[in-house]
């Protein structure tokens, strides 16, 4: 049975984490000066030039080797501008409101899919920089993990306290409010939509609820327009099997 004793947080070396959040800083401080898609774009192509191909953008490509053109699509697809976004085939869109977000949204998936994406301490700290740039709301001492999936991103409302532990689906299309201190488990998946049965053009958008102290457990489903009680569990956990 494994130790419940306190152990150190793990960090990384002095050096490493000064530069980790000076890069953290930079990055906010660009995000709160430059709103428009346009400057917000070319900010997070710079910075996954660097990030997947070590070096700063720049230079001509060229277009008519045949044996350059993966090469071409890689550091064209780095550019939120050459992306589309599942997002952007839904009807209901406020494509005002996501236009500045998608290069962010762009940035969250390509940091989450890059090697950095795996370091557990920078890739805490880089997700709540985003997210305060993206969600409607995002409160204090909160923690996702790797590989969380976001769909819109401005209809999430996050409380204090609030863990989402890896490869969870956040889908915000009709607006998610998840309460302070709420645990959301991995590969859980929580929906604020509904298709009809008979025919997925049509969509009903109902928002959902998860309340303070709520834990949905790893795997567990909470559909459109589900209120989660204030302390409630959703899901299977390990005491249930006994």
């Amino acid at each position: 049975m494994a130790s419940t004793a306190a152990i150190p947080a793990p960090r990384p070396a002095p050096e490493a984490e000064e530069i980790y959040r000076r890069w953290i800083q930079f990055l906010d401080d660009e995000f709160v000066r430059h709103s428009s898609p346009e400057r917000r774009g070319e900010i997070v192509r710079d910075q996954l030039y660097q990030i997947y191909l070590g070096r700063p953008h720049g230079g001509k490509l060229n277009l008519t080797l045949t044996s350059e053109l993966p090469g071409n699509v890689v550091n064209l697809s780095l550019d939120p501008q050459n992306v589309t976004m599942e997002a952007e085939h839904y009807a209901e869109l406020d494509r005002e409101r996501f236009q500045p977000l998608k290069p962010l949204l762009w940035f969250w998936q390509m940091f989450d899919r890059s090697p950095i994406g795996l370091n557990h301490w920078l890739g805490l700290r880089f997700r709540c920089m985003l997210g305060r740039h993206i969600f409607e709301h995002l409160g204090a001492g909160v923690k996702i993990y790797h590989g969380v999936d976001l769909t819109y991103g401005y209809n999430l409302s996050i409380g204090d306290g609030v863990t989402i532990r890896q490869r969870a689906l956040i889908n915000d299309r009709g607006g998610i409010a998840i309460g302070d201190n709420a645990v959301i488990g991995s590969y859980a998946r929580v929906y604020s939509f509904w298709h009809d049965p008979r025919d997925y053009s049509k969509v009903r958008l109902q928002p959902t609820v998860i309340g303070a102290g709520a834990h949905i457990a790893s795997h567990a489903i909470v559909l459109a327009g589900e209120n989660v009680a204030p302390g409630e569990s959703v899901g299977v956990f390990p005491d249930d099997r006994a």
